[in-house]
């Protein structure tokens, strides 16, 4: 493969690089034996299929089964799919372009990389042999808010987002004819990040509690000297309000307490600049994402009972981390050409997951943990068991988890909810397809339910266990075509018995609030 990065032609090359975009003109499609005629305004063109504004209303049309005659017929022999992605800079800056490198490099592609403007460019794919151009792919640099913007405009036709789509954002696309974006089939996580407090690597504070991190985003913690350092000032950077980290690190952190960013907060347009300033701030915190930490220090996030948890590739993917922020992308309903849904099905790909991993970020792959390596999990579980768990409870949990491996397919609720979560509701589609696929086949697996310590731990095991089971169900629904019969399939729940985090916080009663999955 050839990566070939020039100065664009900005005359030549438009932004809007829709499915099929086209200027709507009059066409008529004729079936081949002529009996039957569809004319109106061609919407768009996949190289497959047409889309036709009628009198019956939008109707798409197999192009293998008709001719098309009219000025707005496209050239079937010269089709080019274009595919437009808008929104957050995390995904577009390095993690898209990575993956397009790697596709092109499986397919055999040449791929060749022009600049539109400052933060628009366009990848395009192109076949070797015939140099003929297959596919372009541009990428606009923007935030998720402008992201969805973009796809409603029909400026974009897929939407980069750090957060879930919002419920103005869905009831929009629907009145737009893009269908519910919260549906099946509507967004994809590609790889998962976290929102991560950073320091000056001089800063000699080392840990900060989640409620503690919330305080000085909202100014009610102002100094140092409050969090164990020195008697100076705070100075808070936050990524910009518009931004989709920026709006994660309100509706993870300030909006559980009721509360907004200080005033006083200098807010950066985008990761690397607030990595650039925090480190060369001896008394400023920031909060960034874990794939952009430049030069500054990560702080721990630790509770008042003395766990402690960094942003480790792990604890991201398995959301032991109380802050993971999966990584989004939005699609409308409508058929994408089929270069498109080769990329999208690369995406799952062993290889994509490689490197997403070399990219920076965390990769969606299920990993087996061997009991010996999940760190000071028991020991914890023994320190900080309450004076409901006796000894025969912690020896019984033991006794059942210790032949088994935990997977990395972890199932996490969403705050004050029965729900699962948005990676949880991925990682229900991800556990499906591979029962589906038989890779579970002849092996136990074991759905094993935890909860906070909140109340009585009676009904808390009680709790856990009817959502391990809800777990345990909604993946054997998913898995339409798996054989069962194949697969012991189990559920158990040990309560608050496992401790992750603290319970002095909703934070941390949001990570004990589990169901992890164990296999042999």
């Amino acid at each position: 493969m050839m990566m070939i990065v020039r100065a664009a032609r900005v005359a030549a090359l438009y932004w809007f690089c829709s499915v099929g975009a086209v200027v709507a003109q009059d066409v008529t499609l004729i079936s081949r034996d002529g009996d039957v005629e569809i004319s109106g305004d061609l919407l768009g063109f996949d190289g497959e299929f047409y889309r036709v504004q009628t009198i019956y209303g939008e109707l798409t049309v197999d192009g293998s089964g008709v001719r098309c005659e009219g000025p707005g017929c496209p050239n079937l022999e010269s089709y080019v799919a274009r595919v437009g992605f808008s929104g957050a800079p995390t995904i577009g800056r390095v993690l898209m372009p990575a993956l397009l490198e790697a596709f092109a490099l499986r397919h055999q592609y040449d791929l060749t990389r022009e600049t539109l403007d400052d933060d628009r460019f366009v990848y395009i794919l192109s076949n070797p042999e015939t140099a003929t151009v297959l596919g372009e792919f541009t990428l606009r640099l923007s935030n998720t808010d402008e992201g969805f913007a973009d796809l409603l405009a029909n400026e974009a036709d897929i939407v980069m987002s750090v957060r879930e789509v919002r419920q103005s954002e869905r009831q929009r696309a629907r009145e737009a004819g893009l269908g519910d974006l919260s549906a099946r089939g509507r967004s994809r996580i590609v790889a998962l990040d976290a929102l991560v407090p950073v320091v000056a690597p001089s800063n000699p504070v080392q840990r900060i509690t989640t409620p503690q991190l919330a305080r000085v985003l909202s100014g009610d913690i102002a100094s140092w000297a409050e969090l164990g350092g020195p008697d100076a000032p705070i100075t808070v950077h936050v990524l910009d309000g518009a931004s989709g980290i920026g709006q994660a690190t309100q509706d993870r952190l300030l909006a559980p307490i009721d509360k907004s960013m200080s005033d006083a907060a200098q807010a950066h347009p985008d990761g690397p600049t607030l990595a650039q300033a925090v480190a060369g701030d001896p008394f400023g915190l920031g909060v960034t994402s874990r794939s952009e930490l430049g030069n500054t220090w990560e702080l721990a996030l630790e509770g008042e009972c003395g766990f402690a948890l960094r942003a480790t590739r792990r604890a991201v993917k398995t959301e032991d981390y109380p802050l993971t922020a999966p990584l989004f992308l939005y699609m409308p309903a409508r058929r994408f050409p089929k270069l498109m849904r080769e990329f999208l099905a690369y995406l799952r790909d062993p290889s994509a997951q490689l490197v997403i991993r070399r990219a920076g970020f965390v990769d969606r792959a299920p990993e087996e943990i061997a009991i010996n390596a999940q760190g000071d999990r028991f020991a914890n579980a023994i320190a900080r068991a309450g004076p409901e768990i006796d000894l025969s409870e912690l020896q019984r949990m033991v006794r059942i988890l210790a032949p088994l491996r935990r997977l990395t397919t972890t199932f996490r609720f969403e705050a004050g909810s029965a729900g699962l979560d948005a990676q949880s509701r991925s990682n229900v589609q991800q556990l499906a397809r591979a029962l589906e696929l038989g890779l579970y086949d002849a092996r136990r697996l074991v759905f094993v339910g935890f909860s906070d310590g909140e109340g009585p731990a009676g009904p808390n095991k009680a709790i856990a266990m009817r959502r391990a089971e809800a777990v345990r169900r909604a993946v054997t629904t998913a898995a339409e075509t798996a054989n069962l019969d194949r697969i012991t399939l189990e559920t158990d729940a040990f309560g608050e018995a496992m401790p992750m985090a603290c319970d002095d916080s909703e934070w941390g009663r949001q990570v004990n609030r589990r169901v992890e999955v164990w296999v042999r």
